[in-house]
């Protein structure tokens, strides 16, 4: 998976490109935790992620549980198989997604 992080002012973007799974999710929430004290909200761009796991919704939830105080977790771009996974799973009425 390949990661692009931006920092703008106080608000995280993250465009994900690839699988996000067993192997990756450890690799994103590296990159969110690292940030996560500076900033006030995230956005997720899943225009490129092909692929989510039970590890990557962990990842989500979590993220969205820590900004839930503050700015929050924009998901946007969100392609039509991943779309189903979040409906699937309930995360599509948890989650902020644009």
């Amino acid at each position: 998976m390949n990661i692009v992080k931006n920092l703008e002012g106080d608000r995280l973007v993250i465009a994900l490109e690839g699988r996000l799974d067993t192997s990756t999710a450890p690799e994103l929430e590296a990159v969110i935790k690292e940030e996560l004290a500076g900033i006030d909200s995230a956005v997720l761009d899943f225009e490129k992620l092909e692929y989510i796991s039970s590890a990557g919704l962990r990842v989500l939830l979590s993220t969205h549980k820590a900004l839930m105080s503050k700015g929050g977790l924009m998901i946007k771009n969100v392609r039509p198989e991943i779309m189903e996974v979040l409906e699937i799973t309930g995360f599509s009425d948890i989650l902020n997604i644009g």
